[in-house]
Order: structure tokens, then C-alpha cells, then sequence
């Protein structure tokens, strides 16, 4: 997904609310809260909800406007719909903790609070540390259900290639944090990812537990050997340029910190304070080296339009269709609260209807 400058107009934006949150609701009349989870968690479902409210179907714009859309939208009908929405773009993401157990006290849901904002943090951890694909991270949202159920989707960006990639978690089925733990990963596949939470790190993530239980002046030491090494010896190791050799002097305080907490396992390992890119690099790179542990470099990649599209692709917006389907939507889920299901149970007909033409 390419990065797109501009702006959501407001038009367009306010439609999007409207319809964007008409269409959650009715994913829950339908099917229940946790269906939305599930789909929210599909990266194709994702894709094709924002092309459906009229955003761009090529811009990394799609998931920070369509989230922003339908954690507006939602605001006012997330108690009676069960599905709660938290985080967002940028410094919003900072607050998805506190809004957790905001709505967790407000609405005074089953307390999941320490598993729900646990499971936040260590999304955005593997994404922005375990994972070092050139990505900065900066969407996260966050959405759960008073089950104490779960989804993520997060966006980073790559600044100098002007291309952003795309997240998607679901707690449903969810073995572990720390190996294969995504439901997609949606991008372009690229070159010297470090990838620790790959199948193929079991070993390299061994490794780096077992340095946590070695005097941080061995891991220093090993730090300093091997960034003295002439560049064409560091270039033959698996540790790409793009990841640069720590410095261990910045890493010392937290090498500091682990060998004292003795972290059982790699989980424990990366939801420590202070472990961020450079101290995974750094147990990388030392397993390697001295216990010959080779981590994993293999991308985790995998992997319109109902309105038109915001830039007009694949045609303009056409308003007055758009307003026709919010009219519609909000119509027959008002109907609905009211006991009467026809237009709803029509749309459902008319999916399958659908189905059967393209099949």
C-alpha cells in the first residue's frame, strides 16, 4: 500500500462513519460481536470494507481513516452492539491501555483488563521489535469483546520507500505470541527482515533466553568483538547491514535488567521493560556468533469497489448512491430493534442470491 499525503475530505469522511458503523451493527445483528472480530482479522474482508466505504483501495490511508471512521461511529453504540473499539493512529495508540479499562469500568464488562491491554502491548511489541522489517508502527487498533476475545490491526510504514504494511491479529486460536502468531501480514515482500517470531527461530529464540542467564559482561564483550570486526567479516554473517551491530554500551542497562528478572521463556523475554529492536538484534547476533544459532530472515508476508474511490479509482464517489445505502442500513437495523427484520433478512437473500450468480 502505497503512503498517500492528502487528506480525507470531510464529506467523505462523515459518510464513512454513518456507514461504516451500520455495517459492523449488522455484522452483530447478524452473527454476534465476535464475528466482526473475525473479519476485521481478514486482511481481504478488511481490504474490501474500506473499498465499500469509498477509500481509496491502494492507499495505507484505507486502514488509518477506516479505523478512525468506525471507532467514531461506534462511540455511541458499542455497549449495545458488544464489541468494544480502542487506539488508533499515532499518540492515540498510546492510550489504548486506558481505554481498556475506561470502557472495561464504564460499562462494567467482565474484568479482562490485565489480559486485554498484556495482549496489546505484546502485538505491538512483536511488530515493532521481534519483527524488523523497515516498518515503523504507527496504527494500532485495538478491538475486543466483554468474552475478554480480541483483534488487532496495525499499520507500519517505511519512510524511504514510501510503502506501508499491514498487521492483522485474532486471539481466537492463538498458540502463542512469539512464534507464527499473526493471522496476515500484508505488504510487499522484501530483504533483510529479521524475523525472531518465525517457526524457524525455535532455536535462535532458545539462544537468546539462555544469554539472559549469562553475566551481562559476557554479552558486552561479545558485542564489542564483533563490531570491531572488519566490515566484509560482518557482512558474512546472517545479520544483514540493514540491521546495524548494537552498541552495547546504549544495551547495558536493560542486558542488566534480564539478568536479573531470568526470563523463562523468549515471551518473557520481550515483554520485559527496555527490550526493543537492539537488544533482540543484539541476542541475535550473539547466538550466531558464538553459539553458531542462526534467526530467521524470511519476511512473514503473506499475501473493489462497491463507491468508487477517494482519488476517484476506480471512478468518483457518487454521493447520492452512497447516501442511498447509509439510508438503507440504518433503516432496516432500526427496523430490526423494533422487531421487524424484512429488509435485513432481504440483504441476506440477495448476498446469497449473489453468491450463486458467481459461482
Amino acid at each position: 500500500m502505497p503512503l498517500h499525503g492528502h487528506h480525507c475530505p470531510r464529506w467523505l469522511f462523515d459518510r464513512m462513519v454513518r456507514l461504516s458503523a451500520a455495517i459492523v451493527e449488522a455484522v452483530v445483528e447478524e452473527f454476534g460481536p465476535r464475528e466482526v472480530l473475525r473479519r476485521m482479522s481478514d486482511p481481504f474482508w478488511f481490504q474490501a470494507f474500506g473499498c465499500v466505504v469509498g477509500f481509496d483501495w491502494h492507499s495505507s490511508g484505507l486502514t488509518t481513516v477506516l479505523c478512525g471512521a468506525l471507532k467514531q461511529g461506534m462511540a455511541p453504540r458499542q455497549k449495545d452492539a458488544g464489541i468494544f473499539f480502542a487506539g488508533g493512529k499515532a499518540m492515540v495508540s498510546r492510550k489504548t491501555p486506558h481505554e481498556i479499562a475506561s470502557y472495561t469500568d464504564r460499562y462494567a464488562l467482565p474484568d479482562h483488563v490485565v489480559d486485554l491491554q498484556y495482549a496489546s502491548r505484546m502485538c505491538a511489541k512483536v511488530d515493532s521489535a521481534a519483527v524488523q522489517d523497515g516498518y515503523q508502527i504507527y496504527q494500532h487498533f485495538f478491538m475486543f469483546t466483554a468474552d475478554g476475545s480480541w483483534a488487532v490491526v496495525q499499520q507500519g510504514m517505511d519512510g524511504q520507500n514510501g510503502w506501508a504494511r499491514r498487521y492483522h491479529w485474532l486471539s481466537d486460536n492463538l498458540l502463542s505470541y512469539v512464534e507464527e502468531p499473526h493471522v496476515a501480514v500484508c505488504g510487499q515482500s522484501g530483504s533483510n527482515v529479521l524475523n525472531m517470531v518465525s517457526r524457524e527461530s525455535d532455536r535462535a529464540r532458545s539462544a537468546s533466553v539462555f544469554q539472559t542467564q549469562e553475566k551481562p559482561e559476557k554479552i558486552i564483550t561479545a558485542l564489542k568483538k564483533i563490531a570491531a570486526l572488519p566490515k566484509e567479516q560482518i557482512a558474512s554473517l546472517s545479520l544483514p547491514a540493514a540491521h546495524p551491530v548494537p552498541q552495547a554500551g546504549r544495551i547495558e542497562k536493560t542486558l542488566r535488567r534480564l539478568y536479573d528478572l531470568q526470563p523463562e521463556n523468549y515471551e518473557q523475554l520481550l515483554a520485559a521493560q527496555g527490550v526493543g529492536p537492539a537488544t533482540v538484534r543484539a541476542f541475535a547476533l550473539v547466538g550466531e556468533v558464538v553459539y553458531g544459532v542462526r534467526a530467521s530472515f524470511r519476511d512473514p508476508v503473506r499475501y473493489s469497489f462497491a463507491h468508487g474511490g477517494k482519488d476517484g479509482h476506480p471512478y468518483p464517489v457518487d454521493r447520492q448512491n452512497y447516501d442511498r445505502t447509509i439510508d438503507m442500513l440504518e433503516t432496516a437495523l432500526r427496523r430490526v430493534r423494533v422487531g421487524e427484520r424484512d429488509k435485513l433478512d432481504a440483504l441476506g437473500r440477495l448476498a446469497k442470491l449473489q453468491k450463486g450468480f458467481s459461482s
